[in-house]
């Protein structure tokens, strides 16, 4: 795997399974799994990527979690649609949903409007 400057959130999740199961809608697919360190690493094809860590039992807490990442997608209206929701026009100019994951982490995703291909 060819490594570039980027930088990655590592998503702290209480089910391994369903935070993958959630990412998965979103266009990720599990490219390192290491199931005795509680760890996943997912990939979309555009090379964006995720990390999951497992947490001990109550250490995250979904009705109170503040943690949020941003997915810049040219697909924002077609992801918005899986999960049920429509892109809107933002005033920054970017059509945006938000949903949130297992964990209750808030997943902004986005794209530029005026650069729609979907």
């Amino acid at each position: 795997m060819e490594i570039k400057h980027s930088a990655v959130a590592i998503i702290p999740c209480n089910d391994l399974d369903a935070s993958q199961r959630f990412y998965e809608r979103l266009g990720f697919t599990a490219t390192a799994v290491y199931p005795h360190q509680g760890y996943r690493i997912l990939h979309d094809q555009l090379g964006a990527s995720i990390h999951l860590t497992h947490t001990e039992p109550g250490w995250v807490v979904p009705e109170r979690n503040a943690h949020g990442i941003y997915l810049y997608s040219e697909n924002v209206e077609a992801l918005a649609k899986e999960f049920g929701d429509v892109a809107e026009l933002k005033p920054w100019q970017l059509m945006e949903f938000a949903v949130s994951d297992p964990n209750g982490v808030l997943v902004r995703i986005g794209w530029p409007a005026t650069n729609q291909t979907s």
